[in-house]
Protein backbone atom coordinates (compact mmCIF):
# COMPACT_ATOMS: atom_id res chain seq x y z
CA UNK A 1 0.00 0.00 0.00
CA UNK A 2 2.32 2.44 -1.27
CA UNK A 3 -0.04 5.67 -1.36
CA UNK A 4 -2.04 7.42 2.03
CA UNK A 5 -5.70 6.27 2.15
CA UNK A 6 -8.38 8.65 2.66
CA UNK A 7 -10.66 8.58 5.41
CA UNK A 8 -14.25 9.94 4.70
CA UNK A 9 -16.10 10.04 7.93
CA UNK A 10 -19.76 10.06 7.83
CA UNK A 11 -21.09 9.71 11.36
CA UNK A 12 -22.79 13.17 11.74
CA UNK A 13 -24.87 12.41 8.31
CA UNK A 14 -25.08 8.83 7.39
CA UNK A 15 -24.27 7.85 11.09
CA UNK A 16 -27.48 9.79 12.28
CA UNK A 17 -29.80 7.43 9.67
CA UNK A 18 -29.55 5.00 12.04
CA UNK A 19 -32.55 4.04 14.70
CA UNK A 20 -32.28 5.93 17.76
CA UNK A 21 -29.40 8.01 16.71
CA UNK A 22 -30.29 11.61 17.72
CA UNK A 23 -27.40 14.47 17.41
CA UNK A 24 -27.94 18.16 18.50
CA UNK A 25 -26.18 20.63 16.95
CA UNK A 26 -23.50 20.73 19.87
CA UNK A 27 -23.21 17.52 19.87
CA UNK A 28 -22.21 17.48 15.93
CA UNK A 29 -19.99 19.79 16.25
CA UNK A 30 -18.15 18.24 19.30
CA UNK A 31 -17.79 15.29 17.19
CA UNK A 32 -16.14 17.46 14.57
CA UNK A 33 -13.29 18.72 16.17
CA UNK A 34 -12.49 15.02 18.01
CA UNK A 35 -12.80 13.81 14.32
CA UNK A 36 -10.40 16.54 13.53
CA UNK A 37 -8.31 15.93 16.45
CA UNK A 38 -7.82 12.38 15.54
CA UNK A 39 -6.80 12.80 11.93
CA UNK A 40 -9.78 12.05 9.25
CA UNK A 41 -9.25 14.11 6.28
CA UNK A 42 -12.72 14.61 4.95
CA UNK A 43 -16.10 14.80 7.46
CA UNK A 44 -19.35 14.72 5.99
CA UNK A 45 -21.50 17.65 8.10
CA UNK A 46 -25.28 16.36 6.54
CA UNK A 47 -27.43 17.44 3.82
CA UNK A 48 -28.30 21.15 4.44
CA UNK A 49 -31.35 21.01 2.39
CA UNK A 50 -32.89 18.55 3.68
CA UNK A 51 -33.42 20.05 7.85
CA UNK A 52 -33.07 22.69 9.66
CA UNK A 53 -30.39 21.43 12.03
CA UNK A 54 -27.84 21.04 9.43
CA UNK A 55 -28.09 24.30 7.90
CA UNK A 56 -27.50 25.39 11.64
CA UNK A 57 -24.79 23.16 11.70
CA UNK A 58 -23.10 24.44 8.66
CA UNK A 59 -23.44 27.95 9.91
CA UNK A 60 -21.54 27.41 13.36
CA UNK A 61 -19.20 25.05 11.87
CA UNK A 62 -17.24 27.61 10.43
CA UNK A 63 -16.34 29.04 13.95
CA UNK A 64 -14.18 26.28 14.18
CA UNK A 65 -10.57 25.89 13.35
CA UNK A 66 -9.96 22.55 12.42
CA UNK A 67 -6.44 21.48 12.02
CA UNK A 68 -6.45 18.17 9.39
CA UNK A 69 -10.02 17.80 8.09
CA UNK A 70 -11.99 19.24 5.14
CA UNK A 71 -16.06 19.37 5.99
CA UNK A 72 -17.89 18.28 3.13
CA UNK A 73 -21.58 18.66 2.53
CA UNK A 74 -23.88 16.35 1.08
CA UNK A 75 -26.87 16.09 -1.31
CA UNK A 76 -27.72 14.89 -4.59
CA UNK A 77 -27.82 15.48 -8.28
CA UNK A 78 -30.12 17.77 -9.35
CA UNK A 79 -34.10 17.27 -9.71
CA UNK A 80 -34.21 17.87 -13.41
CA UNK A 81 -32.60 18.53 -16.28
CA UNK A 82 -34.60 22.03 -17.25
CA UNK A 83 -33.29 23.33 -13.51
CA UNK A 84 -29.44 22.72 -13.09
CA UNK A 85 -28.43 26.00 -11.98
CA UNK A 86 -31.76 27.06 -9.52
CA UNK A 87 -32.13 23.67 -8.23
CA UNK A 88 -33.00 23.60 -4.47
CA UNK A 89 -30.92 21.02 -3.47
CA UNK A 90 -27.61 22.01 -5.78
CA UNK A 91 -28.11 25.92 -3.93
CA UNK A 92 -28.64 24.78 -0.66
CA UNK A 93 -24.81 22.53 -0.94
CA UNK A 94 -23.30 25.80 -2.10
CA UNK A 95 -24.81 28.02 0.63
CA UNK A 96 -22.93 25.52 2.84
CA UNK A 97 -19.79 27.05 1.76
CA UNK A 98 -18.15 23.77 2.28
CA UNK A 99 -14.79 23.14 0.37
CA UNK A 100 -15.97 19.87 -0.73
CA UNK A 101 -19.42 18.83 -2.39
CA UNK A 102 -20.59 15.31 -2.03
CA UNK A 103 -23.74 14.62 -4.31
CA UNK A 104 -25.00 10.98 -4.88
CA UNK A 105 -26.53 9.70 -8.00
CA UNK A 106 -28.65 6.85 -9.80
CA UNK A 107 -26.20 3.96 -11.11
CA UNK A 108 -28.27 1.16 -11.38
CA UNK A 109 -30.51 0.82 -14.53
CA UNK A 110 -34.06 -0.20 -12.64
CA UNK A 111 -33.35 2.64 -10.08
CA UNK A 112 -33.05 5.39 -12.38
CA UNK A 113 -35.82 3.69 -15.30
CA UNK A 114 -38.47 3.01 -12.74
CA UNK A 115 -37.51 5.23 -10.00
CA UNK A 116 -36.61 8.46 -11.47
CA UNK A 117 -38.38 7.43 -15.07
CA UNK A 118 -36.14 8.70 -17.03
CA UNK A 119 -33.32 7.29 -19.76
CA UNK A 120 -30.05 6.15 -19.28
CA UNK A 121 -28.91 9.51 -21.59
CA UNK A 122 -30.81 11.85 -19.44
CA UNK A 123 -29.45 10.24 -16.18
CA UNK A 124 -25.96 10.60 -17.71
CA UNK A 125 -26.65 14.08 -18.29
CA UNK A 126 -27.98 15.11 -14.98
CA UNK A 127 -24.59 13.51 -13.44
CA UNK A 128 -22.53 15.63 -16.07
CA UNK A 129 -24.66 18.84 -15.48
CA UNK A 130 -25.05 18.55 -11.69
CA UNK A 131 -21.21 17.96 -11.13
CA UNK A 132 -19.76 20.59 -13.37
CA UNK A 133 -22.05 23.22 -11.98
CA UNK A 134 -20.56 22.43 -8.27
CA UNK A 135 -17.39 22.45 -10.50
CA UNK A 136 -17.84 25.73 -12.16
CA UNK A 137 -18.10 27.29 -8.64
CA UNK A 138 -14.62 26.73 -7.30
CA UNK A 139 -15.83 23.12 -5.37
CA UNK A 140 -13.94 20.37 -4.89
CA UNK A 141 -16.62 17.51 -5.55
CA UNK A 142 -16.92 13.46 -4.98
CA UNK A 143 -19.48 11.66 -6.69
CA UNK A 144 -21.24 8.90 -4.88
CA UNK A 145 -22.18 6.34 -6.79
CA UNK A 146 -25.33 4.77 -5.24
CA UNK A 147 -26.04 1.15 -5.36
CA UNK A 148 -23.07 1.11 -7.83
CA UNK A 149 -22.48 -2.93 -7.05
CA UNK A 150 -25.94 -4.30 -7.42
CA UNK A 151 -26.44 -1.77 -11.00
CA UNK A 152 -22.77 -3.07 -11.91
CA UNK A 153 -24.20 -6.87 -11.55
CA UNK A 154 -27.11 -6.13 -13.22
CA UNK A 155 -25.72 -4.00 -16.30
CA UNK A 156 -22.04 -3.07 -16.08
CA UNK A 157 -22.17 -1.06 -19.30
CA UNK A 158 -24.63 1.35 -17.65
CA UNK A 159 -22.99 1.69 -14.80
CA UNK A 160 -19.77 2.39 -16.01
CA UNK A 161 -21.18 5.08 -18.17
CA UNK A 162 -22.66 6.95 -15.07
CA UNK A 163 -18.95 7.15 -13.72
CA UNK A 164 -17.54 8.05 -16.30
CA UNK A 165 -20.09 10.94 -16.86
CA UNK A 166 -19.57 12.53 -13.31
CA UNK A 167 -15.47 12.28 -14.24
CA UNK A 168 -16.06 14.03 -17.12
CA UNK A 169 -17.86 16.11 -15.06
CA UNK A 170 -14.92 17.10 -12.70
CA UNK A 171 -15.66 14.76 -9.88
CA UNK A 172 -12.41 14.12 -8.25
CA UNK A 173 -14.01 11.11 -6.13
CA UNK A 174 -15.51 8.33 -7.69
CA UNK A 175 -17.19 6.35 -4.68
CA UNK A 176 -18.63 2.56 -5.21
CA UNK A 177 -21.59 2.36 -2.65
CA UNK A 178 -22.90 -1.19 -1.98
CA UNK A 179 -25.97 0.94 -0.58
CA UNK A 180 -28.20 -2.50 0.10
CA UNK A 181 -24.89 -4.21 2.14
CA UNK A 182 -25.52 -7.23 0.33
CA UNK A 183 -22.00 -7.75 -1.49
CA UNK A 184 -19.64 -10.17 -1.07
CA UNK A 185 -15.63 -9.27 -0.70
CA UNK A 186 -14.89 -11.45 -3.49
CA UNK A 187 -17.64 -9.57 -5.87
CA UNK A 188 -16.31 -5.93 -3.93
CA UNK A 189 -12.82 -6.93 -5.31
CA UNK A 190 -13.15 -7.93 -9.12
CA UNK A 191 -15.44 -4.96 -9.53
CA UNK A 192 -13.17 -2.19 -7.40
CA UNK A 193 -10.41 -3.36 -10.02
CA UNK A 194 -12.59 -3.56 -13.40
CA UNK A 195 -13.57 0.15 -12.24
CA UNK A 196 -10.36 1.57 -11.85
CA UNK A 197 -9.09 0.17 -14.97
CA UNK A 198 -11.60 1.88 -16.78
CA UNK A 199 -12.38 5.29 -15.03
CA UNK A 200 -8.73 6.52 -14.02
CA UNK A 201 -10.01 8.23 -11.43
CA UNK A 202 -9.23 7.70 -7.60
CA UNK A 203 -11.87 5.28 -6.57
CA UNK A 204 -13.57 5.28 -2.59
CA UNK A 205 -15.70 2.41 -1.12
CA UNK A 206 -18.94 3.17 0.97
CA UNK A 207 -20.16 -0.18 2.35
CA UNK A 208 -23.19 -1.22 4.45
CA UNK A 209 -23.37 -3.68 6.64
CA UNK A 210 -26.63 -5.76 6.18
CA UNK A 211 -24.56 -8.50 5.56
CA UNK A 212 -22.04 -8.11 8.31
CA UNK A 213 -19.58 -7.42 5.70
CA UNK A 214 -19.01 -3.80 5.24
CA UNK A 215 -15.45 -3.65 7.20
CA UNK A 216 -14.43 -6.53 5.08
CA UNK A 217 -15.37 -5.81 2.17
CA UNK A 218 -13.76 -1.98 2.45
CA UNK A 219 -10.78 -3.70 2.99
CA UNK A 220 -11.38 -5.44 0.14
CA UNK A 221 -11.66 -2.37 -2.27
CA UNK A 222 -8.49 -1.05 -0.85
CA UNK A 223 -6.63 -4.00 -2.10
CA UNK A 224 -8.36 -4.03 -5.20
CA UNK A 225 -6.97 -0.09 -5.37
CA UNK A 226 -9.29 1.94 -3.69
CA UNK A 227 -7.66 4.67 -2.11
CA UNK A 228 -10.86 6.69 0.08
CA UNK A 229 -13.15 4.62 2.11
CA UNK A 230 -16.02 5.86 3.84
CA UNK A 231 -17.83 4.87 7.41
CA UNK A 232 -18.94 5.97 10.38
CA UNK A 233 -17.37 5.77 13.95
CA UNK A 234 -18.79 2.37 15.69
CA UNK A 235 -20.76 1.53 12.88
CA UNK A 236 -23.71 3.40 13.16
CA UNK A 237 -25.91 4.01 10.87
CA UNK A 238 -29.34 3.09 9.01
CA UNK A 239 -30.63 -0.72 9.49
CA UNK A 240 -27.97 -2.67 10.22
CA UNK A 241 -24.92 0.65 9.84
CA UNK A 242 -22.17 1.35 8.03
CA UNK A 243 -18.87 0.25 7.75
CA UNK A 244 -17.11 1.05 11.00
CA UNK A 245 -13.89 2.89 10.89
CA UNK A 246 -12.79 2.06 14.24
CA UNK A 247 -12.15 -1.39 12.97
CA UNK A 248 -10.90 -0.50 9.20
CA UNK A 249 -8.63 1.80 10.58
CA UNK A 250 -6.83 -0.32 13.04
CA UNK A 251 -6.74 -3.83 10.30
CA UNK A 252 -5.08 -0.89 7.50
CA UNK A 253 -2.30 0.09 10.25
CA UNK A 254 -1.37 -3.04 12.12
CA UNK A 255 -2.79 -5.80 9.34
CA UNK A 256 -1.98 -4.21 5.48
CA UNK A 257 0.81 -2.20 6.57
CA UNK A 258 -1.23 0.71 5.61
CA UNK A 259 -0.94 4.93 6.29
CA UNK A 260 -3.05 7.66 6.75
CA UNK A 261 -2.42 10.83 5.74
CA UNK A 262 -3.24 12.26 9.13
CA UNK A 263 -3.61 9.63 11.82
CA UNK A 264 -0.63 9.29 13.75
CA UNK A 265 -1.79 7.86 17.25
CA UNK A 266 -3.68 4.80 16.85
CA UNK A 267 -3.80 4.85 20.98
CA UNK A 268 -6.52 7.42 20.95
CA UNK A 269 -8.78 5.33 19.04
CA UNK A 270 -10.15 3.28 21.93
CA UNK A 271 -10.83 6.88 23.54
CA UNK A 272 -12.64 8.33 20.35
CA UNK A 273 -15.13 5.13 20.17
CA UNK A 274 -15.97 5.64 23.61
CA UNK A 275 -16.11 9.70 22.88
CA UNK A 276 -18.48 9.26 20.47
CA UNK A 277 -20.75 6.38 21.90
CA UNK A 278 -21.13 9.07 25.15
CA UNK A 279 -22.43 11.86 23.04
CA UNK A 280 -24.92 9.46 21.45
CA UNK A 281 -25.72 8.85 25.44
CA UNK A 282 -25.75 5.23 24.35
CA UNK A 283 -23.69 2.36 26.10
CA UNK A 284 -19.89 1.54 24.65
CA UNK A 285 -20.25 -1.70 22.96
CA UNK A 286 -18.25 -3.76 25.12
CA UNK A 287 -17.46 -7.03 22.72
CA UNK A 288 -16.36 -4.29 20.00
CA UNK A 289 -13.24 -5.22 17.57
CA UNK A 290 -10.13 -3.67 19.04
CA UNK A 291 -11.89 -0.74 21.15
CA UNK A 292 -14.38 -2.82 23.02
CA UNK A 293 -13.85 -3.72 27.20
CA UNK A 294 -14.37 -7.44 25.94
CA UNK A 295 -11.44 -7.46 23.10
CA UNK A 296 -8.59 -8.53 25.40
CA UNK A 297 -10.14 -9.69 28.04
CA UNK A 298 -9.56 -13.07 29.34
CA UNK A 299 -11.57 -15.07 32.34
CA UNK A 300 -9.58 -18.28 33.53
CA UNK A 301 -8.13 -21.78 33.09
CA UNK A 302 -5.48 -22.04 30.13
CA UNK A 303 -5.94 -18.76 28.77
CA UNK A 304 -5.10 -16.49 31.83
CA UNK A 305 -2.26 -18.76 32.29
CA UNK A 306 -1.18 -18.32 28.44
CA UNK A 307 -1.33 -14.91 29.14
CA UNK A 308 0.03 -14.11 31.58
CA UNK A 309 3.19 -15.49 30.28
CA UNK A 310 3.21 -14.18 26.76
CA UNK A 311 -0.29 -12.17 25.82
CA UNK A 312 0.60 -13.07 22.14
CA UNK A 313 -0.75 -16.30 22.64
CA UNK A 314 -4.19 -15.19 22.90
CA UNK A 315 -4.14 -11.88 21.76
CA UNK A 316 -4.22 -10.97 17.84
CA UNK A 317 -2.34 -7.24 18.75
CA UNK A 318 -1.21 -5.41 21.95
CA UNK A 319 -4.28 -3.77 23.04
CA UNK A 320 -2.02 -1.05 23.91
CA UNK A 321 -1.52 0.18 20.49
CA UNK A 322 -5.42 1.01 19.94
CA UNK A 323 -5.37 2.10 23.34
CA UNK A 324 -7.59 -0.51 25.11
CA UNK A 325 -5.78 -2.78 27.77
CA UNK A 326 -5.86 -6.55 28.80
CA UNK A 327 -8.03 -7.68 31.76
CA UNK A 328 -7.83 -10.95 33.05
CA UNK A 329 -11.33 -10.93 34.40
CA UNK A 330 -10.22 -13.21 38.17
CA UNK A 331 -7.88 -10.41 38.50
CA UNK A 332 -8.11 -7.14 36.88
CA UNK A 333 -5.05 -5.97 36.33
CA UNK A 334 -4.16 -1.84 37.05
CA UNK A 335 -3.95 0.82 33.67
CA UNK A 336 -1.07 3.10 34.34
CA UNK A 337 -0.38 3.20 30.91
CA UNK A 338 -3.25 4.37 30.05
CA UNK A 339 -3.86 7.24 32.55
CA UNK A 340 -0.12 8.05 31.82
CA UNK A 341 -1.10 8.83 28.14
CA UNK A 342 -4.37 10.95 29.34
CA UNK A 343 -2.24 12.44 31.71
CA UNK A 344 0.07 13.57 28.85
CA UNK A 345 -2.29 14.49 26.82
CA UNK A 346 -3.37 16.74 29.36
CA UNK A 347 -0.04 18.43 30.01
CA UNK A 348 -0.24 16.93 33.30
CA UNK A 349 3.31 15.39 34.35
CA UNK A 350 2.73 12.20 36.47
CA UNK A 351 5.63 10.43 38.94
CA UNK A 352 7.20 7.82 36.51
CA UNK A 353 7.02 5.19 39.63
CA UNK A 354 6.01 5.12 43.57
CA UNK A 355 3.07 4.97 45.54
CA UNK A 356 1.69 8.13 44.30
CA UNK A 357 1.04 6.87 40.82
CA UNK A 358 -0.36 3.21 41.82
CA UNK A 359 -3.08 5.68 44.43
CA UNK A 360 -4.06 7.45 41.16
CA UNK A 361 -4.26 4.19 39.21
CA UNK A 362 -6.24 2.80 42.21
CA UNK A 363 -8.41 5.73 42.97
CA UNK A 364 -9.52 6.21 38.97
CA UNK A 365 -9.93 2.32 38.62
CA UNK A 366 -12.41 2.69 41.77
CA UNK A 367 -14.75 5.23 40.19
CA UNK A 368 -15.19 3.37 37.13
CA UNK A 369 -16.17 0.40 38.74
CA UNK A 370 -18.69 2.50 40.24
CA UNK A 371 -19.68 3.72 37.13
CA UNK A 372 -17.66 6.95 36.21
CA UNK A 373 -16.71 7.46 32.53
CA UNK A 374 -14.35 9.63 31.79
CA UNK A 375 -14.09 9.90 28.09
CA UNK A 376 -16.52 13.22 27.11
CA UNK A 377 -15.77 14.14 30.83
CA UNK A 378 -11.96 14.94 30.53
CA UNK A 379 -12.42 17.86 33.02
CA UNK A 380 -13.33 16.01 35.77
CA UNK A 381 -10.46 13.38 35.19
CA UNK A 382 -8.46 16.31 35.06
CA UNK A 383 -9.68 17.65 38.67
CA UNK A 384 -9.04 13.81 39.73
CA UNK A 385 -4.85 14.13 38.71
CA UNK A 386 -4.55 17.71 40.20
CA UNK A 387 -6.55 16.65 43.50
CA UNK A 388 -4.01 13.59 43.34
CA UNK A 389 -1.27 15.48 42.78
CA UNK A 390 -1.57 17.93 45.57
CA UNK A 391 -2.21 20.91 42.97
CA UNK A 392 -6.28 21.70 43.32
CA UNK A 393 -8.34 21.72 46.25
CA UNK A 394 -11.92 22.51 45.91
CA UNK A 395 -13.12 26.56 45.68
CA UNK A 396 -16.55 25.73 47.25
CA UNK A 397 -18.12 22.85 49.73
CA UNK A 398 -21.52 22.23 49.18
CA UNK A 399 -22.52 21.34 52.96
CA UNK A 400 -26.25 20.79 52.21
CA UNK A 401 -28.88 19.93 48.92
CA UNK A 402 -33.02 20.24 49.20
CA UNK A 403 -34.82 20.46 45.92
CA UNK A 404 -38.89 21.08 45.87
CA UNK A 405 -40.29 19.59 43.13
CA UNK A 406 -44.03 21.69 42.32
CA UNK A 407 -46.34 19.58 40.07
CA UNK A 408 -49.70 21.18 39.27
CA UNK A 409 -52.14 20.82 36.23
CA UNK A 410 -53.27 23.92 36.33
CA UNK A 411 -50.39 26.28 36.52
CA UNK A 412 -47.07 26.07 34.93
CA UNK A 413 -44.54 23.46 37.14
CA UNK A 414 -41.36 25.53 39.15
CA UNK A 415 -39.04 23.60 41.44
CA UNK A 416 -36.74 24.90 43.85
CA UNK A 417 -33.10 24.43 44.45
CA UNK A 418 -31.40 25.61 48.24
CA UNK A 419 -28.59 24.86 48.39
CA UNK A 420 -26.02 25.69 51.53
CA UNK A 421 -22.29 26.04 50.19
CA UNK A 422 -19.12 27.14 52.18
CA UNK A 423 -16.50 29.41 50.14
CA UNK A 424 -13.43 29.52 52.41
CA UNK A 425 -14.44 30.89 55.55
CA UNK A 426 -17.80 32.00 54.71
CA UNK A 427 -21.51 29.81 54.37
CA UNK A 428 -24.19 31.26 51.79
CA UNK A 429 -27.85 29.95 52.48
CA UNK A 430 -29.21 30.83 49.04
CA UNK A 431 -32.53 29.11 47.04
CA UNK A 432 -33.24 29.45 43.11
CA UNK A 433 -36.17 28.77 41.10
CA UNK A 434 -35.54 27.06 37.68
CA UNK A 435 -37.33 24.97 35.09
CA UNK A 436 -36.67 21.26 36.16
CA UNK A 437 -35.13 20.36 39.51
CA UNK A 438 -31.21 20.53 37.38
CA UNK A 439 -32.23 24.06 36.13
CA UNK A 440 -32.72 25.28 39.75
CA UNK A 441 -29.67 23.56 40.89
CA UNK A 442 -27.62 25.37 38.39
CA UNK A 443 -29.23 28.51 39.04
CA UNK A 444 -28.82 28.00 42.48
CA UNK A 445 -24.96 27.21 42.62
CA UNK A 446 -24.53 30.25 40.51
CA UNK A 447 -26.40 32.43 42.61
CA UNK A 448 -24.01 31.18 45.73
CA UNK A 449 -20.71 31.55 44.00
CA UNK A 450 -21.23 35.09 42.26
CA UNK A 451 -20.08 37.07 44.79
CA UNK A 452 -16.98 35.13 45.76
CA UNK A 453 -16.27 34.31 41.77
CA UNK A 454 -17.22 36.47 39.15
CA UNK A 455 -15.84 34.29 36.39
CA UNK A 456 -18.59 31.92 36.49
CA UNK A 457 -20.23 34.52 34.43
CA UNK A 458 -19.01 33.37 31.56
CA UNK A 459 -19.95 30.05 31.42
CA UNK A 460 -23.18 27.86 30.10
CA UNK A 461 -24.40 24.89 30.52
CA UNK A 462 -24.42 23.70 26.69
CA UNK A 463 -25.84 19.78 27.59
CA UNK A 464 -26.75 17.08 29.92
CA UNK A 465 -26.88 13.96 29.54
CA UNK A 466 -28.23 11.12 31.82
CA UNK A 467 -27.31 7.29 31.30
CA UNK A 468 -29.28 4.50 33.72
CA UNK A 469 -26.04 2.18 34.85
CA UNK A 470 -28.25 -0.43 36.27
CA UNK A 471 -31.52 -1.10 34.23
CA UNK A 472 -32.96 -4.11 36.01
CA UNK A 473 -32.32 -2.29 39.11
CA UNK A 474 -35.39 0.02 38.05
CA UNK A 475 -35.87 3.01 39.78
CA UNK A 476 -33.16 2.61 42.45
CA UNK A 477 -30.78 2.27 39.74
CA UNK A 478 -27.61 4.42 39.67
CA UNK A 479 -27.18 7.00 36.66
CA UNK A 480 -24.55 8.45 35.34
CA UNK A 481 -24.98 12.37 34.48
CA UNK A 482 -22.88 14.25 31.55
CA UNK A 483 -22.46 17.75 31.54
CA UNK A 484 -20.87 19.84 28.47
CA UNK A 485 -20.43 23.50 29.69
CA UNK A 486 -18.96 26.44 27.50
CA UNK A 487 -17.73 29.35 28.09
CA UNK A 488 -17.92 31.04 24.69
CA UNK A 489 -14.28 29.75 23.95
CA UNK A 490 -13.99 26.04 24.96
CA UNK A 491 -16.27 23.56 25.83
CA UNK A 492 -15.47 20.84 28.73
CA UNK A 493 -17.31 17.80 29.89
CA UNK A 494 -17.94 16.40 33.76
CA UNK A 495 -19.29 13.61 35.06
CA UNK A 496 -21.42 12.48 38.68
CA UNK A 497 -22.68 8.92 39.32
CA UNK A 498 -25.07 8.32 42.06
CA UNK A 499 -28.51 6.55 42.64
CA UNK A 500 -29.74 10.20 43.25
CA UNK A 501 -29.68 12.02 39.89
CA UNK A 502 -30.24 15.27 42.08
CA UNK A 503 -26.65 14.22 43.30
CA UNK A 504 -25.10 12.69 40.34
CA UNK A 505 -25.95 16.04 38.72
CA UNK A 506 -24.61 18.81 41.55
CA UNK A 507 -21.53 16.13 41.01
CA UNK A 508 -21.14 17.18 37.72
CA UNK A 509 -22.20 20.76 38.30
CA UNK A 510 -19.78 21.39 41.10
CA UNK A 511 -17.06 19.64 38.61
CA UNK A 512 -17.77 21.72 35.91
CA UNK A 513 -17.35 25.43 38.09
CA UNK A 514 -14.03 23.91 39.89
CA UNK A 515 -12.07 23.10 36.75
CA UNK A 516 -13.17 26.94 34.88
CA UNK A 517 -12.19 28.13 38.18
CA UNK A 518 -8.76 26.63 38.59
CA UNK A 519 -8.19 27.33 34.69
CA UNK A 520 -8.62 30.98 35.29
CA UNK A 521 -6.26 29.92 38.92
CA UNK A 522 -9.06 31.96 40.81
CA UNK A 523 -8.53 33.15 44.06
CA UNK A 524 -10.23 31.59 46.78
CA UNK A 525 -11.25 34.09 49.90
CA UNK A 526 -9.65 33.97 53.09
CA UNK A 527 -7.33 31.63 54.45
CA UNK A 528 -7.54 29.32 51.33
CA UNK A 529 -7.02 31.92 49.00
CA UNK A 530 -3.54 32.31 49.64
CA UNK A 531 -2.96 28.56 48.86
CA UNK A 532 -5.26 28.40 46.07
CA UNK A 533 -2.83 31.37 44.43
CA UNK A 534 -0.03 29.47 44.88
CA UNK A 535 -0.60 26.45 43.05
Amino acid sequence: MPKATELYDTTLRDGTQGEHINLSVQDKLLITEKLDEFGMDYIEGGWPSSNPKDEEFFLKVRNLRLSHSKLCSFGSTARSLANIENDPNLQGLLQSETPVITIFGKTWKAHTVKGLGISEEENAELIYRSVSFLRSHGREVFFDAEHFFDGYKDDPEFALRMLRSAADGGASRLVLCDTNGGSLPGEISDIVRSVHENTGRPIGIHSHNDGDLAVANSLAAVIAGATHIHGTINGIGERCGNANLISIIANIMLKMDGRFNFVEHLTQLTSLSKFVYEILNMPSDGKAPFVGKSAFAHKGGIHVSAVMKESSLYEHIDPKLVGNRQRVLVSELAGQSNIRYKAQELGIELPEKGELLKTIVHNIKELEHKGYQFDGAEASFELILHRELGNFAPYFDVLETKVYIESSKDSKNVDQAVLKVAVGSEIEHIAADGDGPVNALDKALRKALIRFYPQIKTIRLVDYKVRVLEEKRGTSAKVRVLIETGDGKETWGTVGVSTNIIEASLQALSDSMNYHLFSVRAAVPGAVGAAAAEQ
